[in-house]
């Protein structure tokens, strides 16, 4: 019996990653859920699934909510420091590491310190700090199994290899904008911008994927998930969203891993530790389906051109651009600023701090905030 705990479990990863968990119990178990503020939802999940533990990470919400928490028989933690102390609990297997953004850096790093296998689904844990990250897994041992379609896309291509990969394709929906004209873009709305054709997610992720940035962030984490530079990796649109990704070998092979749009399978594989078990979701029809590849413009997705750019500065570059786009984001969903200032906003602060080659967690949790003040001072009043 592999013991989860789902940090992040009241958004779209830790909700489906429960019907996971539902479909294999014998497997399977939870162990702890948290949640930002959704404090109902997570006592729902809790009276379903009887976590030893559960956590709101947000005081006030657990404050003002104080009544519905009162009636769980678990242990409940508040705060930055209940995802902490969690994080380093000896009485779980795995963390799933779906926090959204910059808070789950901390954890992440606590649940590997404490020798936890990690299935990510963070992206922002290997944007910000991938070389400590790394690091701190090969020293203490972890496994990090990636959750995101795409790089469990890759880490299936290469299950079995013994050669090592030539090229990374990953592959992109493009997003709902693609195809729009590049004039046409500074007049998106924020639902415009929330309807993406292809996957359910959340609203920091869906408007990540309508500029790249999510892209951007995803080639970050390949080259540190699979120890390649970003010269390595190709970035292709695929509006099917059938191919998740492809590794091309020396000899020109290429493998890719194929399936309907379902992100239960990439958090299946990762919670069953890279073990394929039975899924109950629809399988792939291929008669009558077309696939369709393009090169992204660079024009309509400034967000991928400053990614890359970002980690081959590396440093502190690529913390103070999470940061800026953190901003950014959630400026553009409180209709502060129109989509296309959102690359606008984030530019300026990549070179707004002086460059660390090698920061520190420490320099890194500083650097956040630094350039999230930045960041922060330029929305319009």
């Amino acid at each position: 019996m592999r013991r989860i705990a789902l940090f992040g479990s009241t958004g779209s990863i830790g909700t489906q990653a429960l019907e996971v968990i539902s479909f294999h119990p014998e497997l399977l178990s939870v162990y702890a859920l948290t949640t930002h503020r959704n404090v109902p939802l997570l006592v729902e999940q809790a009276e379903k699934y009887h976590p030893a533990i559960v956590v709101v990470a947000d005081e006030n919400a657990a404050t003002e909510q104080a009544a519905l928490l009162k009636g769980l028989t678990c242990t409940v933690l508040v705060g930055a420091e209940g995802l902490c102390e969690l994080a380093q609990h000896s009485d779980y297997d795995v963390m799933l590491s779906a926090l959204v953004g910059f808070a789950g850096l901390r954890p992440t790093l606590l649940a590997i310190e404490s020798g936890h296998e990690i299935a990510l689904a963070n992206k922002e844990t290997l944007v910000v700090a991938g070389q400590l990250i790394m690091r701190s897994a090969r020293e203490h041992g972890v496994r990090i199994l990636p959750v995101d379609s795409e790089h469990s896309a890759i880490y299936q291509c290469l299950m079995g290899e013994g050669t090592p990969l030539e090229r990374i394709w990953l592959t992109a929906s493009g997003g709902p904008f693609w195809q729009m004209p590049l004039d046409k873009l500074s007049q998106v709305t924020v639902a415009d911008a929330l309807h993406h054709p292809r996957w359910s997610m959340g609203a920091k992720v869906t408007i990540d994927s309508a500029t790249m940035m999510n892209k951007g962030f995803e080639m970050m984490e390949a080259c540190h998930l699979f120890a390649v530079t970003a010269d390595q990796i190709s970035i292709l649109i695929h509006p099917e969203s059938v191919v998740h990704s492809m590794v091309q070998f020396a000899d020109g092979s290429v493998k890719a891993q194929l399936a309907v749009p379902d992100m239960r399978l990439p958090i299946s594989l990762a919670l069953h530790g890279g073990v394929r078990e039975p899924l109950p979701i629809a399988r792939q029809p291929f008669v009558g389906t077309t696939l369709h590849f393009e090169e992204p413009d660079a024009a309509h997705f400034p967000c991928l051109g400053l990614a890359f750019e970002a980690f081959r500065q590396g440093g502190n570059i690529p913390c103070l651009l999470n940061a800026a786009n953190e901003v950014a984001v959630r400026a553009f969903l409180d209709e502060r600023i129109g989509f296309t200032e959102i690359a606008q906003l984030i530019e300026p602060i990549m070179t707004a701090v002086a460059y660390d080659a090698t920061p520190t967690l420490e320099a890194l949790l500083h650097y956040h905030d630094v350039a999230t003040a930045l960041a922060t001072e330029q929305l319009p009043r």
